[in-house]
């Protein structure tokens, strides 16, 4: 699925297939009225992701962080790019008292990979859930001219 953004056009309806039960590889559906990922030039921007696995959240944290950060992997792997490539996260926490097992759960999952990070506390998250996560990443291959 690839959405291009040109300024002053409305974003193109979603081309990902949303099962949300097709196993490790599929891309849970969005829980509002937004695209879950989209590019703009050199960049991918993917929406915040929960812990959702088979249309539930998975327990606990930790599970959760992990999650969040595979179903951003399998969005960035439908533009043809990786966790490798995120040079950018947004982490809310719905308590910052799980900042550190949030943390090892992170860097866990990113395997030695430090993209720049912002991590907040927020009063609430959809469905209940305990952290949600958002990434830039850039486009791997060549970088395109500036226009």
């Amino acid at each position: 699925m690839r959405v291009v953004v040109q300024l002053g056009n409305p974003l193109p309806s979603s081309g990902i297939d949303f099962t949300g039960t097709a196993g490790e590889s599929s891309v849970p559906a969005p829980v509002g009225p937004y695209t879950p990922v989209v590019v703009a030039g050199d960049w991918i921007v993917c929406s915040g992701q929960l812990g959702l696995f088979e249309g539930a959240l998975v327990e606990g944290l930790g599970p959760q962080v992990t999650r969040a950060i595979a179903n951003l992997d399998n969005l960035l792997a439908s533009e043809g790019a990786s966790l490798a490539d995120v040079v950018k996260t947004t982490v809310f926490l719905s308590d910052i008292g799980g900042y550190a097992e949030m943390n090892a759960a992170y860097v866990a999952a990113f395997d030695g990979h430090a993209p720049a990070r912002s991590a907040v506390a927020v009063a609430g998250l959809p469905l209940g859930a305990l952290v949600e996560i958002e990434a830039w990443a850039r486009r791997p291959g060549p970088i395109a001219p500036d226009n």
